[in-house]
């Protein structure tokens, strides 16, 4: 028997991970994020998703670990990956 999260799901089909980091594969109306505290992974989000107050209280940790100036060159959020989804699906639904 299995067990079913639609919200994960969706968020899952919803979020896509690129493989390569340097990809230039961002839609308008999408931005690129960088997700880890250890090994970092690319996810492109809906820029809608910034304006979100849950999503705000991560920007400001972003903020706080690595200043405005970060070396990845991107937006960098340091939580960890199923944070972050459990966060992204809430948002999507």
């Amino acid at each position: 028997m299995a067990i079913r999260l639609p919200g994960v799901v969706h968020a899952k089909q919803f979020l896509r991970r690129s493989s390569s980091v340097g990809s230039k594969d961002v839609r308008k109306g999408y931005c690129a994020v960088y997700v880890g505290e250890s090994e970092k992974k690319r996810f492109v989000i809906p820029v809608s998703y910034l304006n979100h107050q849950e999503f705000k209280v991560l920007l400001s940790q972003a903020v706080e670990e690595y200043g405005y100036n970060h070396p990845m060159g991107g937006l960098t959020i340091p939580c960890g990956e199923d944070i972050f989804i459990n966060l992204t699906a809430r948002l999507s639904g």
